[in-house]
Parts: structure tokens; sequence; C-alpha cells
């Protein structure tokens, strides 16, 4: 599958950067609709447990599912922290074919533009029947789109981050980004370079990570034509409409 490349060695950073830029303003969103699915949750792409382990400690029963190894012995480290092993079940998958049985939960949520790292149509049209399958009836699928990638200017090289990563004595990263556009395919490269100075150590890590793009209503399309039933487009965390103009693209359908 096109689109997983990357994120094994992005993990040691993924922390590190969301808390710059993202940071956990989404996080409260998650919670809410998780607390009122009133029954288990599946999230995909649950990475380093950003917005698994705050569910978990707020009650939830919640199978976190990934690709990334080394992105999952992030999350299991946090989940063993947080001491919700309990509530919390992490398992390296495919999100195109979940392994789970029909109908065994209640939110399957898709945050933070997951479903963008599936850059072929036919990957994100199993993935979708896959969750469909996953929820009970009557059950929710929410995902975010990351609405400003394809608007995202080419460029070489351009210094995006710099700041210190905890670490004993500390460590201090830069990182550097190239910006590809690829319009006819929607598709977004990032060509990240993660520059580490620890004391007069110096290492730099390089990969390539890939987003492909679909519009608000191209992906409502999408999840009608794969049986779902769309029930709200917003356009902030807060609940507030979406408009094309939106910071915020979260789509909530219902398996009717």
């Amino acid at each position: 599958m096109e689109g997983h490349e990357g994120w094994d060695e992005y993990a040691p950073f993924y922390d590190w950067e969301n808390a710059r830029t993202l940071g956990r303003r989404d996080v409260p969103f998650w919670k809410s609709l998780a607390l009122h699915a009133g029954g288990p949750v599946l999230e995909l792409g649950c990475g380093t447990g950003r917005i698994t382990v705050p569910l978990g400690r707020a009650g939830v029963d919640l199978v976190g599912v990934d690709r990334s190894s080394a992105m999952l012995r992030r999350a299991r480290q946090r989940v063993r922290r947080a001491r919700v092993d309990g509530r919390v079940r992490l398992i390296r998958g495919d999100i195109r074919q979940l392994p789970f049985r029909r109908g065994r939960f209640a939110l399957v949520m898709a945050p933070y533009g997951i479903l963008q790292s599936l850059l072929r149509e036919r990957d994100l049209a199993a993935t979708l029947d896959a969750c469909f399958r996953a929820l009970e009836p009557g059950g929710v699928f929410g995902l975010e789109l990351v609405a400003d990638v394809p608007s995202w200017k080419e460029c070489r090289r351009r210094v995006s981050l710099r700041g210190w990563r905890r670490r004993p004595g500390g460590t201090h990263v830069t990182l550097v980004e190239t910006v590809r556009q690829n319009r006819a395919r929607r598709l977004t490269t990032f060509d990240q370079a993660f520059i580490e100075r620890h004391g007069r150590r110096r290492t730099t890590r390089r990969f390539a990570i890939t987003f492909r793009t679909l519009s608000v209503p191209q992906m409502a399309r999408r999840l009608e034509k794969a049986g779902f039933e769309v029930s709200a487009l917003l356009g902030d965390y807060r609940g507030g409409p979406w408009d094309p103009r939106a910071d915020v693209w979260v789509i909530l359908a219902r398996r009717p």
C-alpha cells in the first residue's frame, strides 16, 4: 500500500512536532464524541497515543490500530505510564482490512488526516468498507481531513521548526522541509530532514511522507457510496458548521 512509507522514521519526532503545531486542540472534541458513543471505540492510525491515552483516562474502552511498529512502541509506553492498560488495547494492523467482527464498535474515529495517508482510491474505498463493517447499526464514523495540505507552497530546504527536545542534557532539533505537489493526483509530499544537536554531536534523519487530499464534498460522496449517511460537516472543534475556508474539516457519518 502506498502511503505507509516514512512513518516508522517519523516516530521519534512526531510528538515533538505536533506539540508545536496542532498540540491538543482536537483532543476534547474526540473525547466528547467517544464518551457519548455508548460503546467501544476504534481509533484508526493511533500513532503514539496522542489521543488514545486521554480517552482511556476519561474512561473510554478503546482499540487503537496502526501500521507503524515504531509508533506503537511509543504508544504502549504511554499507555503503561498512564495506567490505562485495562481500557486501551493497541494492535498493529492494516486499516483496509480491520480484524474485527461485524458491528463491534459504537464509534470509529480517524483523527488528524489519517485517511489522507491512503494515496490510492481503491485503498480509501477498502478502508471505508472495513469501517462500515466494524460499526454497529447506528454507530458513528468520525474523520478529520487536514485542511491546508493541498495549499502548501512548494519549497526547497526550508527551516520549518526549531526547538529543544527533552532528553538527558537536552537535544536541539531543527526541521528542514522540501514540499512537492502532484496536482494531478492531489498528492503533497514532505521531504523531511530532522537535524539533532546533542552537545558536539550532530545527526540528521531523512525521510518523506506523502498525503492525498479530497475536499469535504468529495469525501462525503465516498462515504455515501460506502453506505454511510453523512450527519454533520464541521468547521471547528466546537461543532461549528463547515465551509471551504474553515481551518478544521471534520465529517460525521452514521451506519444506518
